[in-house]
């Protein structure tokens, strides 16, 4: 039986920014770019439309539509649908994997708090490599980084105990449009910098010579998929407070267009900028960007510590939205199935994660260890992003366009999906997405990441 804390959106509003936000992230800020640099520019882009368009977003419909029509935590919903099955352990791994990725994603998350003041004061100056050591230095500072990361997981907490109307929804359409507002502010500047043509004809170049590299496919497609934060259960969790009043389709193709038009956005940012500084290489990526080629660049632009804070604010926002849905996913399933008051589910998932969370905060040159596993050769922190991120997520929404397309079936999502009379346009090709294409597609991406992580 559901527990009584689980909530509802006050309008269709609320779950559109409350998902968009969830999809939104750091991997859109820079991942999106970096991705984009290395596949071809405006290639990529296209690619990486037509991805979303006939693969993620069908399965983010897909996912919404179980939500909301057994009105229950991902595992709880798999077993409303299709009682007396194992389809319930599609919904068990979205939950390990909200626990899994908000373990190291809160250290990561910790790190953007603490580049606001270190970009406002100046406080690293100097060539690339002064950059470089002062953030090892940083990210090593064990009780530092512990702190930032109990922070992000204690700010998140507070604002899941306050419910699904009062914490997530207000939060989320507070922060949303102010995130969006700041993206704008930083591609107005980014684009107005010396140098920032080149960095414009770089990012909307096309290199059409590179559309059908099966290389920029599979990223593409990965990156669609991962920003969208389809098969962790988030959809299915929000999903499942949407009234039947709403029309899924709609509010899906918001979702969409607000997640693919921040990344977007974001690109018009760090090419720009970057190009605006000798020696620039766009196709770095990772903490190796955004940490340490970032804020030479902004500490070399008049006004750079403004708008270096700005941005790292943004970023500390698109990870907060992040952490909400990750921690509301397992949260949800303890009020669900197992009648947990709201309090206490936050309370003992948060601890939990924070445990978690300590080796991914030693993995940075604190502890050895957790620096490098022994017979891995990585560390404990891209140990678990390779765990959850690259296989549990792409896993989990294979199944879930099993599950629509072939076990509930086609007709029995459009029940949902039509449900008061609601429109959703072309039916027979959402199924056919569903059931043939994004099986395939994403069978491929984890074939190729398993052959790129294990040199097969």
């Amino acid at each position: 039986m559901a527990g009584t804390d689980r909530g509802a959106w006050s309008s269709r509003l609320g779950f559109i920014l409350a998902a968009a936000g969830s999809a939104v992230g750091l991997g859109n800020i820079w991942g999106f770019p970096t991705q984009v640099g290395q596949g071809g520019g405006a290639a990529f882009v296209l690619v990486y439309l037509m991805c979303v368009a006939l693969i993620c977003a069908p399965i983010m419909v897909a996912e919404v539509a179980i939500g909301r029509r057994a009105q229950r935590d991902p595992v709880t919903a798999f077993r409303v649908i299709r009682p007396g099955t194992a389809w319930w352990l599609t919904g068990l791994l979205g939950v390990l994997a909200g626990v899994g990725i908000l373990s190291f994603y809160a250290v990561i998350a910790g790190w953007t708090v603490a580049y606001i003041w270190f970009t406002a004061t100046g406080a690293v100056t100097g060539g690339q490599q002064a950059f470089g050591e002062f953030f090892t230095a940083f990210v090593s500072n064990v009780p530092v980084i512990i702190g930032l990361t109990l922070l992000v997981l204690g700010t998140t907490a507070s604002i899941i105990v306050a419910g699904v109307h009062g914490g997530i929804e207000r939060v989320t359409k507070l922060l949303m449009p102010v995130l969006i507002g700041l993206l704008l502010l930083l591609a107005i500047r980014a684009v107005t910098l010396p140098g920032a043509e080149n960095g414009l004809a770089y990012y909307m170049r096309p290199d059409m010579s590179r559309i059908w590299d099966i290389g920029v496919l599979n990223a593409a497609l990965g990156q669609a998929f991962f920003s969208l934060s389809l098969g962790m259960g988030a959809m299915i969790t929000y999903g499942s407070y949407l009234s039947r009043r709403e029309t899924i389709g709609t509010a899906v193709i918001w979702v969409v267009v607000l997640d693919t038009g921040i990344a977007l956005l974001a690109g018009f940012i760090i090419f720009p900028a970057g190009f605006s500084i000798p020696g620039f290489d766009p196709a770095t990526g990772g903490p190796g960007l955004i940490f340490t080629v970032l804020p030479r660049l902004f500490a070399t632009l008049p006004g750079g510590h403004l708008f270096g804070a700005a941005f790292f604010i943004l970023l500390a926002m698109a990870a907060l939205t992040s952490t909400i849905s990750l921690l509301e996913v397992p949260v949800a399933h303890l009020i669900d199935a197992h009648g947990w008051s709201r309090p206490r589910a936050v309370l003992v998932v948060t601890g939990a994660t924070a445990v978690l969370a300590i080796p991914s905060a030693l993995s940075n040159g604190a502890v050895p260890f957790f620096t490098s596993l022994p017979g891995l050769g990585m560390g404990f922190l891209d140990l678990m992003a390779l765990i959850w991120n690259n296989f549990a997520l792409p896993i989990g929404g294979l199944f879930v366009a099993l599950f629509v397309g072939w076990a509930w079936r086609i007709d029995g999502a459009l029940e949902e999906l039509q449900a008061e009379g609601a429109s959703f346009p072309m039916p027979a090709v959402w199924g056919g997405l569903l059931r043939y294409v994004c099986p395939i597609a994403i069978g491929l991406i984890i074939v190729f990441t398993f052959r790129a992580a294990f040199g097969g």
